[in-house]
């Protein structure tokens, strides 16, 4: 696990007329969701698709709007997600880093492109072998 201080661009696809957003991230391989505050939600004019129950780390529950779609860029990476909005930073959770192939390098304090697929990002889509 890690967690290190990246910068992405987050952008509404919804709305190509809007700016893309350049953010400072805390990109956290032990968080799940991709997490905004509230007024990046209002710059990027995200829509509110449904509500999410969110387990907090003191263990209480907190119900919070899940928006979207997010794109998210980073290096040669891009990826979609929702967004849980709660907290007053940038949240970069486990989901949208692995369907960017995006890897935390511990040593080096850094969020990076997998090195073992520079180029384009790598993921697995395999389908179950019946036993039949």
């Amino acid at each position: 696990m890690g967690i290190v201080n990246a910068k992405v661009i987050l952008k509404n696809p919804r709305k190509e007329e809007l700016t893309p957003l350049e953010v400072e991230a805390l990109a956290d391989s032990g968080a799940v969701h991709l997490c905004i505050p509230e007024h990046v939600k209002i710059q990027l004019k995200l829509e509110e698709i449904d509500k999410k129950e969110v387990t907090l780390a003191d263990g209480g529950k907190k119900l919070v709007p899940y928006v979207g779609p997010i794109e998210i860029r980073f290096k040669n990476r891009v990826g979609f997600a929702g967004a849980l909005v709660m907290g007053d930073q940038i949240l970069l959770g486990a989901i949208p880093m692995e369907d960017m192939d995006l890897v935390i390098l511990p040593k080096k304090r850094i969020l990076d492109v997998n090195p073992n697929s520079p180029n384009v990002a790598s993921t697995i889509a395999k389908m179950a072998m019946s036993s039949t």
